[in-house]
């Protein structure tokens, strides 16, 4: 019975460090995405699929969204009046 509820909390243990684990992984490599030479969509749809476990929401997202685009876009989209409220 003992071994059981080690084992029980081993297992728990072990998802949760590894669930940690790659987050952490996640948010460096949503750090090294960057737009460079591709499209924007090309950019975007590798942008959503790094971000799906990295944890960031909202603000913090934003912000590495927009330090990721290429300059020139990003300095045009600064520019707009009304700037893009959503990632569309």
């Amino acid at each position: 019975m003992e071994s059981l509820i080690v084992r029980d909390f081993l297992t728990k243990l072990k998802k949760e460090f590894d669930s940690k684990g790659n987050k952490t992984i996640k948010v460096v490599e949503l750090k090294k995405v960057e737009q460079g030479s591709r499209t924007m969509k090309e950019f975007v749809q590798e942008f959503r699929r790094v971000v799906r476990e990295s944890g960031y929401k909202e603000r913090p997202l934003i912000e590495e969204f927009k330090r990721e685009l290429n300059s020139f876009i990003r300095q045009k989209l600064m520019e707009l009046e009304q700037p893009p409220r959503n990632i569309k």
